[in-house]
């Protein structure tokens, strides 16, 4: 759906809750810096409401941001699907599709969240996941994306985390387990991706020998999040999901405006550093 005149400009992010999602600054943020007319805005949406929801919109909407709780419902409802939301179970993006006819669904939380790994400059060699939720299945993707050897599922949800091995398993090892398991502490982790609703992770258990292993942590409001601060208390670097949000988001924007998602736009570099100061505020920074 290239930019042309008359051309679709309602664009959104869906999720409940989402008064706290950065998605709009973000967005509004890189469309001025491309020129784009566009407005996006946030909308709460529960999961028996989505599909409803998408059948009455108008073609005045380009596509659609897509987070919690939606994403394997966005998956569900989307017309086509992306080789990578195909093999995750997650959209994360909605795009109209040219005909008018649906929507095409694409997951670009894997992209995302492996160009923030990669720009922290950490190590996914040995990576453990916690947390057996939507996010977890693209988080365990971008590590095996970044070479990982070994992926540790870690979660409460035996079942989810031996569900995410079944589908992923073909990709590179993956060790489903709970966080109590004794040996979670003895593995030579390289890297903690947590992708926990923020109040989770003030109590769940964490051996304490992943503490001194870097976290990237998804959650970035409030910052530091409770697991966040627990890692930080205890000597541990954390790095906040800032980053993931802006990088998936940019790949969002690359296929909203019709190209490759895997091809950067013109002004790239400006339009992220855009991104990153309109996110600044909520940082604390």
């Amino acid at each position: 759906m290239p930019d042309r005149p008359g051309t679709p400009d309602q664009l959104a992010v869906l999720g409940w809750p989402i008064a706290h999602s950065l998605s709009p600054r973000i967005h509004r943020a890189a469309y001025g810096v491309l020129g784009l007319p566009w407005r996006y805005s946030a909308v709460r949406c529960a999961v028996p409401e989505l599909a409803a929801f998408l059948a009455g919109r108008g073609p005045e909407w380009r596509g659609f941001s897509v987070t919690m709780p939606l994403k394997e419902e966005a998956f569900r409802l989307a017309t086509t699907l992306d080789p990578i939301a195909r093999v995750s179970g997650v959209v994360n993006t909605l795009i109209r599709r040219s005909d008018g006819a649906g929507w095409d669904g694409a997951n670009t939380d894997v992209a995302g969240l492996a160009a923030a790994i990669t720009a922290a400059g950490l190590d996914a060699r040995r990576t453990v996941v916690l947390g057996t939720g939507a996010t977890a299945v693209s988080a365990v993707l971008a590590a095996q994306q970044l070479g990982a050897e070994r992926v540790w599922v870690a979660g409460r949800n035996a079942a989810a985390a031996a569900a995410i091995r079944d589908r992923l398993a073909e990709r590179g090892p993956v060790v489903p387990c709970e966080p109590t398991d004794p040996a979670l502490a003895r593995i030579d982790a390289s890297l903690v991706i947590a992708t926990l609703p923020g109040p989770v992770g003030r109590d769940l258990p964490v051996p304490a020998s992943l503490l001194g292993v870097p976290l990237f942590d998804v959650a970035y409001d409030p910052w530091p999040s409770p697991l966040a601060a627990r890692w930080t208390a205890a000597g541990g670097a954390a790095h906040p999901g800032t980053a993931m949000l802006i990088e998936q988001a940019i790949v969002q924007i690359r296929r909203f405006r019709g190209g490759d998602p895997a091809t950067p736009m013109t002004r790239e570099d400006t339009v992220r550093d855009a991104m990153r100061a309109a996110a600044t505020p909520d940082m604390g920074g």
